[in-house]
């Protein structure tokens, strides 16, 4: 019935429960028809979670388009973005799950836009989308049974990954316990009446399942061309993007492996409280994009004999970037330079993640006023569907009554 995670007909749905909207008649000739699925939102400062959402939504189907919201539009409903829309856009079609994406979507989810994009449902994570005057982003798509929804990843929000540069600390390298980091967030993402489930902050944690759900579990075939690069990789940007981008394109059939270094040898050439995201988060971040095919997690910092041989690589590639002396002050990229095959690749794309930092301090006040101005209209909707609930409970008790 299932096989990849992806149901692989439409009749293969029906017998799992699932029931295709605006009921047609099922006949030989659309048995085989794909299923298409619509996802959108503002993809902003992507990150693991939102793959996550995407590889669930594609899950449900075939073909997944994901529409990306403009500024002018986030900036109406939401507050800034941190990325601009040619940004983000790039960030959505590097997602490996994605199979085309729609640049500037409306912010509200219509049926006009599903069927414009012959569509058969969208799918949106178990969060609420609000507008600028507090009404759910999807309710027409909702009433007419063209909904679907996935699991929200617990343990990662942009709201968390923003306290985090903010407050500048190792916390999250460790654990989230440390008093100094839960302060910060509960002034950062706290509204008045207390705590959304949406945009509160959580641990995440790491298991097997996962990775291999983002793993894409194909060995190097006889003919590929096995790639290695190495680094923190550290809250993935389009920076990253644009390099992984200029490495596959460097072989006919690329096999791209990123060797991801833990946290405290990130922190020991990187400094201050880097890296943001920790070697777990880091892990998803990488496995998501399209132009990756393996990651090492724990990587040696020297990329060495044992390393090359191992893995029989044939090419090793590093963007512009400073490269920081090991420990011992040797260059860690002394074997496959006697060997070489060492590369200097330029992506033409000078972002890096302390750039991201500034950005965010920069603007430091708006965020944190756009985090709260969010949470606010999110209690205020969780106020409004408690006393929904509460009503029909007591318009149910009293019918019992009579």
């Amino acid at each position: 019935m299932i096989k990849n995670g992806h149901y692989t007909t439409i009749d293969q749905r029906a017998d799992a429960g699932w029931t295709k909207p605006s009921g047609s008649v099922r006949s030989p000739e659309k048995r085989k028809r794909v299923v298409r699925l619509w996802c959108d939102g503002c993809y902003d400062m992507v990150h693991y979670g939102h793959s996550n959402q995407l590889r669930q939504a594609k899950a449900m189907g075939d073909f997944l388009i994901v529409g990306v919201h403009t500024d002018a539009e986030i900036s109406k409903h939401k507050g800034p973005p941190v990325f601009t829309q040619e940004e983000r856009y790039k960030m959505v079609r590097a997602i490996k799950w994605v199979d085309e994406m729609v640049e500037g979507a409306p912010y509200v989810t219509t049926l006009e836009t599903l069927d414009k994009y012959n569509c058969d449902f969208c799918v949106h994570g178990d969060d609420i989308t609000l507008t600028v005057d507090g009404k759910d982003t999807y309710e027409e798509v909702k009433r007419e049974g063209r909904y679907r929804e996935c699991k929200r990843t617990q343990g990662v929000s942009t709201t968390d990954l923003v306290g985090r540069m903010l407050l500048m600390t190792k916390a999250h390298h460790s654990n989230m316990d440390n008093p100094d980091y839960q302060q910060h967030t509960d002034n950062f993402g706290k509204g008045p009446k207390g705590h959304s489930p949406w945009t509160g902050v959580s641990q995440f944690l790491q298991t097997s399942q996962k990775i291999i759900q983002f793993a894409s579990g194909k060995e190097p075939q006889p003919g590929d061309t096995i790639i290695y690069v190495a680094g923190a990789f550290d809250l993935f940007h389009i920076g990253h993007v644009d390099f992984l981008e200029m490495v596959y394109k460097q072989a006919e059939r690329p096999y791209v492996i990123v060797g991801l270094h833990f946290d405290q040898e990130v922190n020991r050439y990187k400094g201050k409280n880097y890296p943001i995201m920790n070697i777990h988060e880091r892990t998803l971040s990488v496995l998501a994009c399209r132009y990756v095919s393996e990651v090492v997690i724990g990587a040696p910092y020297a990329v060495g004999k044992d390393l090359l041989d191992h893995f029989k690589v044939d090419l090793v590639c590093h963007g512009k970037t400073e490269v920081i002396p090991d420990k011992d002050t040797s260059d860690p990229y002394a074997e496959p330079k006697k060997r070489g095959i060492f590369r200097t690749i330029d992506s033409g794309n000078n972002l890096t993640t302390d750039d991201i930092v500034k950005r965010i301090i920069e603007n430091r006040l708006q965020f944190e006023a756009r985090n709260q101005k969010k949470e606010a209209k999110e209690m205020a909707v969780i106020e409004a569907m408690k006393r929904k609930e509460q009503q029909e409970q007591d318009e149910g008790a009293a019918q019992v009554a009579h």
